[in-house]
């Protein structure tokens, strides 16, 4: 069988007109020795789509098909991979390259490597050409980058994961969330209900932290054992210094209140903020803030290969499904679907079904 010299996907201009998608074709990269094509069949549609494709982050490369919770099948493999054989049904995440030489690499940090490259909106170093998303025929991506899906788990409910899940899975397993642990999970969307089916599988005890109470139903049958509302008074007064961990998912810092949020840590416990609002957010940060209890307040990025294919294997023994509502790939439902999640009118994650009938055998 031939494999497409081009890829076919749905593109925006530019911010300007950013529920606008395009179907074109596009030249991937040069075909490499530890590369593989996948023909997509999924993909999970991401908060950074919207922030991309809509100038929120910033100046980006158009024309640009976003999309990087990716599921499909091995359809070529390079001579020299070895992690994935043709077809089997893989996934891919946010990021499809690091250098895996240098010293975060070595120590399952690659996704810290200096030479990251996104998978969509990255400038290959030695063409130029700009990497393109998921909302696209196939994708090309380095072996490292691909991941072997269980069986267990349908492809709508894995590609959430590999973005999404991971974020929220990484910082929970690196500060030590499981059994004894009262791990808290700021934001109900489309990370923070990950958050919480994935502390709750790694056995800690999960509370849910939201504005209001209008989620707390959701969070319960996620498996919440737990549910504080911050617009109430005095939320966090039976709670002070009782959280070993907490993982803020929230991509908007109005109204933030970072004391009354911190002063639920017990001492030297750790605040891992994975949100990313948009450029003209940010929040101030004094060292008083932290006295009281002496926590520490950080970030996480994506995750490991390594942590990757824990969390799907956990997530296939211990039954975690992702909350998704699938939607037919087509360029005026992504123009709705884009629009939806801008506005946060989703439970909790958008999945992008029916590339077949889209983009043909």
């Amino acid at each position: 069988m031939p494999y497409p010299e081009t890829f076919t996907g749905f593109q925006v201009n530019g911010p300007e007109t950013w529920t606008e998608f395009h179907k074109n074709e596009f030249q991937p990269k040069p075909f490499g020795d530890y590369d593989v094509d996948i023909k997509i069949e999924a993909c999970g549609v991401c908060g950074s789509d919207v922030h991309t494709i809509s100038g929120g982050w910033g100046e980006q490369h158009f024309p640009l098909a976003v999309g990087h919770e990716i599921i499909g099948t091995a359809l070529r493999v390079g001579p020299k991979v070895t992690l994935i054989k043709e077809g089997q049904r893989v996934g891919v995440g946010a990021q499809s390259y690091s250098c895996l030489e240098c010293r975060q690499c070595k120590n399952d940090n690659e996704t810290y490597c200096q030479h990251q490259l996104d998978t969509y909106g990255a400038k290959w170093p030695d063409t130029g050409i700009i990497s393109q998303g998921g909302y696209s025929s196939h994708v090309r991506t380095h072996e490292h980058w691909v991941f072997p899906i269980p069986e267990a788990l349908p492809s709508t409910v894995a590609a959430p994961m590999l973005c999404a899940g991971l974020t929220a899975y990484s910082p929970l397993v690196r500060n030590g969330c499981g059994p004894g642990k009262k791990v808290g999970i700021v934001g109900l969307g489309g990370i923070g209900h990950l958050g919480v089916l994935f502390a709750k599988a790694l056995g800690a005890e999960t509370w849910a932290i939201s504005r209001t109470h209008a989620k707390e139903a959701d969070a319960r049958k996620m498996g919440a054992d737990g549910f504080l509302a911050t617009s109430e008074k005095d939320w966090n007064k039976d709670h002070i210094m009782t959280f070993d961990l907490i993982v803020n998912t929230a991509n908007s810092f109005e109204g933030f209140d970072l004391d009354a949020y911190l002063s639920l840590l017990d001492v030297h416990a750790k605040w891992v903020s994975v949100g990313l609002p948009e450029d003209t957010e940010g929040i101030k940060v004094r060292n008083q803030t932290f006295l009281k209890n002496g926590c520490f307040f950080g970030s996480s990025h994506l995750g490991s290969r390594k942590e990757t294919l824990e969390m799907l294997q956990l997530a296939a023994d211990k039954g975690v499904a992702t909350w998704v509502e699938e939607v037919k790939i087509s360029k005026e439902n992504l123009a709705e679907t884009l629009q939806k999640l801008h506005k946060n009118d989703v439970r909790y994650r958008f999945c992008l079904t029916g590339y077949e009938d889209e983009f043909g055998a």
